[in-house]
């Protein structure tokens, strides 16, 4: 496995080895074992999520709130998807800063997101098939998120403001300026 650092500390792209021949591929998508000693982090999930979604699709920019923070392991199965971090840990010096990262079934990039982030993703191909663990179960009165196109934080998402699905509850999140975080910098 190999594990690049992005700009904002503690949001690592996770690249596994692929061992392909004419039958097709292999590669191991977690290894506890590897991941510890690849980046330092004894980490435990303890919940699997999956999601099906069309083009267009935007999901986010979603946390959970301590003390259900989670962190993640977020990958693609099959399609494409452009999948975002923000950093929304006050004092943190990346505050408010975003990393997006293509990930696809086809280069099997994982990305690694500690608590303190906001995430979500649009869907870049017809459908997607996206996963992703957690190290914390989830609660749904610790959910948290922030407006998908707030002009702070002036994301592109890749995806023509016409084709931009949303689920209702996506349509009413807070803009970052008019939000308070429950997140403080390690």
């Amino acid at each position: 496995m190999n594990v690049v650092e992005t700009e904002i500390p503690g949001v690592l792209i996770v690249e596994p080895r692929i061992f392909g021949d004419a039958r097709g591929y292999f590669f191991e998508s977690f290894s506890l074992r590897d991941f510890a000693a690849e980046t330092g982090m004894d980490i435990h999930f303890v919940q699997d999520n999956e999601s099906r979604s069309r083009y267009g699709v935007i999901r986010g920019l979603h946390f959970q709130k301590p003390p259900y923070a989670q962190s993640k392991l977020v990958r693609v199965v099959s399609g494409k998807v452009l999948d975002v971090a923000v950093d929304i840990r006050a004092g943190s010096p990346t505050y408010g800063r975003h990393v997006s990262v293509e990930l696809s079934g086809e280069n099997h990039r994982q990305l690694f997101l500690p608590k303190g982030m906001a995430h979500g993703f649009s869907v870049l191909s017809e459908e997607v098939v996206f996963q992703y663990k957690c190290d914390e179960y989830y609660n749904q009165q610790s959910e948290g998120a922030l407006a998908w196109d707030d002009p702070t934080l002036a994301i592109d998402w890749q995806v023509p403001a016409e084709d931009v699905i949303l689920s209702e509850k996506d349509r009413h999140h807070p803009c970052f300026n008019n939000f308070q975080t429950p997140f403080q910098s390690a």
